[in-house]
This record gives C-alpha cells, sequence and structure tokens, in this order.
C-alpha cells in the first residue's frame, strides 16, 4: 500500500493561503511560516503530518499528496477545514 509523508499549513482564506505560498516561494521556510500562521495543531511541528496511507486524510488531500511532485509546494487546496499549502516530502 502507497504511504505518503508531508507537512501543511491551514488558513481560513484562499487569499491569506496564496500570500503566504508567495513568501514560502521568495524563500521563507514552511515550517517558520505553518507555526506562525497555521489553525491547524500540526503548526507546532511545522506543519508536519507525518506518514499516512491513501483515505487517511480528507479525498482533496489525498489526490494531491499521491501525485504532486516531491518538495514542491501545492495549493491553494480547499477542504470542508479551510485552504491548505501542502508539501509532499516522502512517497512510496
Amino acid at each position: 500500500m502507497s504511504q505518503a509523508s508531508a507537512r501543511h499549513l491551514l488558513v481560513d482564506t484562499e487569499e491569506q493561503c496564496l500570500a503566504l505560498k508567495a513568501e514560502i516561494e521568495a524563500g521563507k521556510d514552511f515550517a517558520e511560516v505553518a507555526k506562525e500562521h497555521s489553525n491547524c495543531p500540526s503548526n507546532a511541528q511545522g506543519g508536519d503530518l507525518g506518514s499516512f496511507g491513501p483515505g487517511q486524510m480528507v479525498p482533496e488531500f489525498d489526490k494531491v499528496v499521491f501525485s504532486a511532485p516531491l518538495n514542491t509546494v501545492q495549493g491553494p487546496v480547499q477542504t470542508q477545514f479551510g485552504y491548505h499549502l501542502l508539501e509532499v516530502t516522502e512517497r512510496s
């Protein structure tokens, strides 16, 4: 069964998500941005979600995690929780 490791940050608006993505793409550290801005409890670990398999996250999240290139910031991805930026760090 496939496994992936990823980190993410969660915010309330698409605008905020896009602004944070621009900061990360300009060189700001993803983990620091997640610690400062993410609404998810994973913010304490810089957004690190650890390892998980298909179906363990919401479908919108799974779709990106199991198809996106590694180590590239993806998003905004909208779910019932808000807007996410995510980065797949490993997949097997």
